[in-house]
């Protein structure tokens, strides 16, 4: 698959402050990909350098197959549709209006006004002066200049940042079908993990400035599971038998939470506790949600220093 954004042992220092620290990062084309991490991690100064807005300290940059440059840099940013922190606009003019100035400073043609407007579903508040919007509705305008000139890449910092959890939800849908609707690359950062859970597919976890974990999410599901829990006619049968193992289940009335265990070891583990006559009615595997697989790395991240 085909890699849209890249970066390399890309570094950002203030002084003796480490703001980014040898960041590999790798954005699959047509992806949906979270970039994760509590306030301060390093989000928004990674995606400064990614448009070329701060110079690294170390390391490089390549978006759409070329290494970002100063001689390039214009170049590619065309095809870049970013939206960093709260979007901007002139508040006294309707949205249509900033639009046509953006248009005309990207040299893109007015004609796409239309198209951008309702991808972003405001083609009926498009005369309104954004003075007038709520902040959503501003999130969603700063979306529409992005879109202008249909970029293959998309790089939106916090889109749902202050939002209400009616306009979470609005801009979860947007975003959601937004690869679909333009065929555009996206990279979105948060803190909100559990928006992040229902909106991407591919996930890069920050913390000071340092990758924890990127791949796939249902990869990092996968290796992150929960305890498993059993429900049983008679539990009292299977205790002896999870002891003999080493394991202390939790017991409430007739369900024991176990820890997770290896799908071998569960196996015969199930089997045993059949043969003993527990009655097995039930057993679930808790998945872990994203926020807690992110706070057990940041955990193991915070011991390793």
């Amino acid at each position: 698959m085909q890699t849209v954004i890249e970066t390399r042992d890309l570094c950002k220092f203030y002084g003796q402050q480490k703001a980014v620290d040898h960041l590999s990062l790798h954005v699959p084309q047509a992806s949906v990909y979270g970039f994760i991490g509590p306030n301060g991690a390093g989000k928004s100064t990674t995606m400064k350098m990614l448009l070329g807005l701060i110079h690294p300290t170390a390391g490089q940059v390549f978006l759409l197959g070329k290494e970002l440059t100063q001689s390039n840099r214009l170049q590619l940013l065309r095809k870049t549709g970013s939206l960093i922190e709260f979007p901007s606009g002139y508040l006294h003019l309707t949205a249509e209006e900033n639009l046509k100035i953006v248009a005309d400073l990207k040299g893109v043609s007015r004609k796409e006004i239309g198209r951008v407007l309702d991808i972003v579903h405001l083609t009926r508040d498009r005369n309104r002066k954004v003075g007038q919007y709520s902040l959503g509705m501003k999130q969603r305008l700063g979306i529409a200049m992005a879109l202008l000139g249909n970029p293959p890449l998309l790089i939106l910092d916090e889109p749902t940042n202050g939002l209400d959890p009616a306009g979470i939800q609005e801009m979860r849908a947007l975003l959601a079908e937004m690869p679909q609707s333009t065929g555009a690359t996206i990279l979105i950062s948060s803190h909100l993990l559990g928006e992040m859970e229902q909106l991407v597919e591919q996930v890069g976890i920050l913390n000071h400035g340092r990758m924890l974990f990127e791949g796939p999410l249902h990869d990092l599901q996968r290796h992150s599971r929960g305890a498993l829990t059993m429900r049983l006619l008679r539990p009292q049968k299977a205790l002896p038998v999870l002891r003999s193992q080493g394991i202390r289940p939790k017991q409430k009335a007739d369900t024991l939470t176990i820890p997770p265990l290896r799908d071998e070891l569960l196996a015969g583990l199930v089997q045993t506790i059949a043969d003993s006559g527990a009655g097995i009615v039930e057993l679930t595997r808790q998945t872990k949600s994203l926020e807690e697989i992110f706070l057990s790395l940041t955990d193991a991240d915070k011991e390793v220093k």
